[in-house]
């Protein structure tokens, strides 16, 4: 049995003579803790304990003494096995702070003095309950400030221990699917604070519309090489390899080493073959056995600014644990003409309005809480992403914008030029947003200063209202934020696949982007009145295929460009309206609202441009003004109560030409 007090004895006394708090700063430990296993078996087999000892010992009432590990005789003195078998479940391993598989146990060994006192003319010197940190080895006394000190570390992207540790059993390890792609995973793969090789099945819908886009991408042009910047468990590289195949040259960057040999080994669960390239060494390995799949996925292991500065890419990903604003530089600085630019925002809460200050700090943008956040979050996300496309002399054309409950996504075009670079950057504006009525209006261009900046409001709240009513908002996109064009190709390439999650909300995204209703939805819109011919016969024709255009050189290839330039500009429809109306916020008490689709018909039948919005699902986009929207949202409203109650509603409903101002108590 180890005798754990008294070798924890001999290491203190050293560290007392050179002045130093902590043990791990004056030495480099090879072997990590004893209050730091994987499974509570372990923590009962260094006790020496085993099952059949300790019901052996209640069964027959055997004197089996056995002391506790992880505390001095003092504190816990030899007792029958099935007590210390209590003991260290309830205390050392219930309290227990778990990271990457293993638990981190409390330990009342003397590895930490803490204060001496001073009783007479002796000093005595209190040993306190602490945990060892499993990666710097530091010794800390409470259990939420050892949460908090691993949350450091991970925030410095320290996860790498100082000790040599075995590597996780096979069996530990989950192997989930996910459109044909098989994927293992280790025990807490959703939460990134405690695992190098995080998955969240969440955001399966966003590898989907991922997927979708580089799909259409690859009917364009082939082969294109795509770059998934933020690997984790390889899953999004593995889907396009898988079902693309020869179209796409897949590569998969990562920085941590925990989760490039993950991405190996999930290559070689789907049978494909990798080529493994590192900043140290460039070599190629094929995994796999019995069949495999012709296809090749290059694995790397660099900072993603790294491989961006240093190779050019058609289709970039970026998808880090929070904003993204920090690689979009290196993403639009190789990035070919009429590349693919996709980026997942997940720091949600700077980006709806949560926290403010960091949304100033990350985006350079000043917002507060509107009823359309989303939306703004949406177009601040693609203001920065202009801003850095600008930077390198290139342009963006916004294909897709999706904001969700925790992710925002957007996919953009790139336009190389000064003079696309030039027309991006005059769509980023300011917005001037009441906050009394919730109207708003992209400020005007132009470099002079208006005394009165709320006379570009429709609303006349500062004229009715005293003080400040409206704020600037921004700087934001003001452009469209969808192509109608491509969302059709996308819903094209979902139904190829079978993708049935990610259909209803591409042909949601297709009627915002028409600003119609999903009643006059049809599968053939104006771009494509053979859909056929379109995704089939023009794009893979053999004059324009990646071969044609290099057998016939320069030339042929500038016409493809040209060809698909002019077809993308073709695909924009009319812009479709800025921003939407939540119909709940502007209801009026003791009244029942028309349902929200016979609404839209009523706005539709007074001549307005109209649609619902995937941003918001009580949401109406529309051309309408907020006084008008609100008239007619008066004008089909029913009292909730009859009698003296609804005398004052109904004479709104019957009337529904009063002054905008004059209602606005209602709302």
């Amino acid at each position: 049995m180890l005798e754990a007090p008294q070798r924890a004895e001999k290491i203190v006394f050293p560290v007392q003579k050179l002045g130093i708090r902590n043990l791990t700063l004056a030495l480099k430990p090879t072997s990590k803790h004893i209050s730091i296993q994987r499974q509570l078996a372990e923590l009962e087999k260094l006790a020496g304990l085993s099952e059949g000892e300790f019901t052996l010992a209640v069964s027959l009432k055997t004197d089996l003494h056995k002391p506790c590990p992880l505390c001095p005789e003092e504190k816990f003195k030899a007792c029958y096995g099935h007590k210390l078998h209590r003991h260290l479940q309830n205390l050392h391993w219930k309290i227990s702070v778990e990271f990457e598989g293993y638990r981190m146990c409390i330990c009342h060994l003397p590895c930490r003095l803490v204060k001496p006192n001073l009783v007479g003319d002796q000093t005595f010197s209190k040993m306190g309950a602490h945990y060892h940190c499993i990666i710097c080895s530091a010794t800390i006394a409470r259990r939420t400030d050892m949460i908090g000190h691993i949350n450091r570390h991970v925030n410095k992207g320290e996860t790498e221990s100082r000790f040599i540790t075995a590597p996780a059993p096979k069996s530990s390890y989950q192997v989930l699917k996910e459109s044909d792609t098989d994927v293992q995973v280790l025990p807490n793969y959703s939460t990134p604070q405690k695992t190098d090789s995080y998955f969240n099945p969440k955001m399966k819908l966003n590898r989907q519309l991922i997927f979708c886009a580089l799909a259409v991408l690859a009917e364009e042009r082939k082969p294109i090489e795509c770059l998934d910047a933020f690997g984790a468990t390889g899953i999004m590289g593995l889907q396009w390899a898988k079902h693309l195949r020869n179209s796409v040259k897949v590569t998969i960057n990562d920085c941590n080493e925990n989760s490039v040999t993950m991405i190996q080994e999930n290559c070689h669960l789907n049978k494909m073959k990798v080529k493994l390239n590192t900043k140290e060494e460039n070599n190629d390995e094929a995994l796999g056995g019995g069949e495999q799949n012709t296809d090749t996925i290059e694995v790397t292991k660099m900072d993603a600014n790294v491989i961006m500065h240093m190779r050019s890419f058609d289709f970039i990903h970026l998808d880090p644990f929070g904003t993204s604003v920090n690689y979009l530089d290196s993403a639009f600085r190789n990035v070919r003409n009429l590349g693919i630019v996709s980026l997942t925002s997940t720091d949600i809460s700077s980006l709806y309005a949560k926290a403010q200050h960091v949304a100033l700090r990350h985006y350079g943008c000043n917002i507060v809480r509107t009823e359309y956040y989303r939306e703004l979050a949406a177009r601040i996300v693609i203001a920065a992403v202009a801003r850095a496309a600008a930077r390198c002399n290139k342009g963006i054309e916004v294909l897709l914008a999706v904001a969700l409950e925790h992710f925002v996504l957007v996919v953009v075009r790139v336009l190389r030029g000064p003079s696309p670079a030039d027309d991006s950057a005059k769509k980023v504006r300011y917005l001037i947003h009441c906050q009394w009525c919730e109207e708003r209006i992209f400020q005007k261009e132009g470099n002079m200063v208006e005394e009165n900046p709320y006379q570009q409001l429709p609303c006349d709240c500062h004229g009715s209202m005293p003080g400040k009513t409206a704020v600037v908002l921004g700087p934001l996109w003001s452009g469209a934020l969808f192509n109608t064009g491509f969302l059709r190709r996308m819903l094209f390439e979902a139904v190829q696949y079978g993708l049935d999650e990610t259909q209803p909300l591409l042909k949601t995204l297709v009627c915002e982007a028409e600003c119609t209703t999903l009643k006059n939805f049809s599968t053939h819109g104006p771009y494509d009145e053979n859909k056929q011919e379109e995704c089939g016969v023009y794009i893979k024709t053999p004059d324009t295929s990646a071969e044609s255009c290099v057998l016939h050189g320069k030339r042929k290839n500038n016409e493809v460009v040209r060809n698909t330039a002019k077809r993308h500009k073709s695909d924009n429809s009319a812009e479709h309206p800025a921003f939407y109306y939540n119909i709940h916020r502007h209801s009026i008490k003791g009244m029942n609202m028309p349902k929200l689709n016979k609404f839209l018909n009523y706005l539709s039948e007074a001549g307005y441009r109209v649609s619902r919005t995937h941003f918001d699902p009580m949401g109406v986009r529309t051309n309408a003004p907020l006084a008008q929207f609100k008239t007619i949202l008066v004008k089909y409203s029913t009292p909730t109560y009859t009698g003296g109650q609804a005398e004052g509603p109904l004479h709104l409903t019957e009337d529904p030409s009063p002054v905008p101002g004059s209602l606005k108590r209602w709302w």
